[in-house]
């Protein structure tokens, strides 16, 4: 089976409502896991002291007929295509185990 490997940063808190909606959308699940950003933006300061974006990390494996579905629904939840509001992007998968609904 061929699949994909849908990337999503977003902001911290933001993750649950967007898995959420690509469950709806045909997603079986997905991983979240916490990142800090380094990116000119995320690094502000107060007071002299550095002050790191936390980020959320989605990955979502799906069949690659099911990956536009998913992606489309991200973006929108997400908010992607505002600036500052995360990136997304799609890894093909060569090999996988463990994925038992696959």
């Amino acid at each position: 089976m061929q699949a994909d490997a849908i990337v999503v940063i977003v902001e911290r808190g933001k993750a649950d409502e967007i898995v959420k909606k690509a469950k709806e959308a045909g997603a079986m699940g997905a991983t979240i896991f916490y990142a800090r950003g380094t990116g000119v933006e995320e690094a502000r300061t107060f007071l002299d002291l550095r002050i790191d974006s936390q980020k959320e990390v989605i990955v979502i494996i799906t069949a690659k007929d099911e990956t536009k579905a998913i992606y489309d629904v991200v973006i929108k939840e997400g908010n992607i295509k505002s600036p500052g509001k995360g990136i997304i992007f799609v890894l093909p998968v060569s090999q996988f185990e463990g994925l038992h609904h696959m």
